[in-house]
């Protein structure tokens, strides 16, 4: 396209792109965005070097001029976009690439490929958030998915309110808390599970957290405070009939004094099972595929699409799709969110550039400007403003929001 439209002298026409989800995934409420504070790290250094251009003018992918182009390529153009952290719904333009045509371009692949996963997951998390009823979430689905989609699925579920992740990495780049708990080989490992224990607490201390459903969950359970004392920091079950198993657990733990003690579920764990184990004595959660794999949906369904440009008289033109089951709405917007005391009423998305009135919350926020990224929402800096921002959103949201059973978006998005 790129090629074509430099032949064409229609390459360097302002533009304006828009990255939305036409539709959230059957069943779901609202979505979290997330993916911004990566998209901007990888846009800073989204260049085209030697290695990627001989590769390019060997293959004849394309001509002489358009690889001149892409060696010089810096984004110089301007990005808006919905706060990560932010609730959105069908129709939110949850980025918006004001920029040259090919400047804008080429950034599709790579914006969808980030907001697309990590909103996705973010989006699952934040119902497993809903669902734990404050009761503590770890993130621990890094052996379920590619090695950097790990790091940041780990990122996205932490924006939408886990409190922990087993995945080093992410707390080495992004800051988020790490945890960890030994698994059944180290268990294994040893000649009896009292070994085990003995050895996990002589280097961890007895705040640690043993896992007792390798064997007999009972016997374990009984080893394990012999041999941390009632100080135990937690066990952990990973397997059975939970809800039973918990209640069993816990009335052990409280017959040899361990009352402090807590228990922690891990188990192929989803907002569903959560939800069931709300009656339960769980103190903490360990999710893992669902989380990873957005529960079931593991991608957004988000596109990337010119809404308008400049024709050759510099006047500004309106474009949309208009193909059947695909159209989409032309023009710059502005959105906002009406509140009632406090409460989201609904999605204002206005084709022009108004200005928000009384009740209303702007929901576009500057994140590049002239090609230069606002570090703000960069880092661990900027995984925490998601965090915190996320959790300011979902507060405004109507109890409805948080039902689990299939329904549609908790708001009306209309236009204006």
């Amino acid at each position: 396209m790129v090629e074509a439209a430099l032949r064409a002298g229609t390459a360097h026409r302002e533009s304006v792109f828009e990255l939305f989800a036409r539709r959230l995934p059957e069943g779901r409420r609202y979505g979290v965005v997330a993916g911004t504070g990566r998209f901007l790290a990888e846009l800073s250094r989204f260049r085209f070097g030697e290695a990627e251009l001989e590769w390019l003018r060997e293959g004849r992918i394309v001509d002489g001029a358009t690889l001149d182009w892409l060696a010089d390529y810096r984004f110089s153009g301007t990005i808006r976009g919905y706060a990560e952290g932010e609730v959105y719904l069908p129709g939110s333009p949850l980025l918006v690439v004001e920029s040259t045509f090919a400047e804008g371009v080429l950034l599709e692949t790579l914006a969808l490929s980030v907001f697309n996963y990590d909103s996705a997951v973010a989006s699952a998390a934040a119902r497993m958030v809903s669902a734990a009823d404050g009761r503590p979430l770890a993130e621990m689905g890094s052996r379920r998915t590619g090695e950097r989609s790990a790091v940041a699925a780990a990122r996205a579920a932490y924006i939408a309110g886990f409190g922990a992740t087993s995945n080093l990495e992410a707390g080495r780049t992004w800051g988020v808390p790490t945890m960890g708990t030994a698994a059944h080989a180290f268990t294994l490992l040893h000649d009896s599970e009292e070994d085990a224990f003995r050895a996990q607490v002589a280097t961890l201390g007895p705040g640690t957290t043993l896992l007792v459903d390798t064997y007999d969950i009972e016997a374990a359970v009984r080893t394990a405070v012999e041999v941390a004392g009632t100080g135990l920091g937690a066990v952990r079950i990973d397997s059975g009939d939970l809800p039973s198993l918990v209640a069993q657990v816990r009335r052990q733990l409280d017959d040899l004094g361990a009352t402090g003690t807590r228990i922690t579920v891990t188990n192929d764990l989803d907002e569903y099972t959560i939800a069931a184990l709300r009656a339960a004595p769980v103190d903490s959660y360990g999710v893992g595929t669902s989380v990873v794999s957005g529960s079931g949906h593991p991608a957004a369904g988000m596109v990337f699409k010119l809404v308008a440009r400049q024709d050759d008289d510099g006047r500004w033109v309106s474009v949309a799709k208009k193909s059947a089951d695909k159209a989409t709405v032309g023009g710059r917007k502005s959105p906002v969110r009406t509140l009632t005391s406090g409460v989201a009423q609904q999605e204002v998305v206005r084709v022009d550039d108004a200005e928000p009135r009384e009740g209303e919350r702007a929901l576009l926020v500057d994140l590049v400007v002239d090609g230069v990224v606002d570090d703000r929402w960069l880092g661990e800096a900027g995984t925490r403003r998601a965090r915190e921002h996320r959790e300011a959103a979902v507060a405004e949201l109507p109890a409805g929001a948080f039902r689990l059973g299939r329904g549609e978006p908790v708001l009306p998005t209309v236009y204006e």
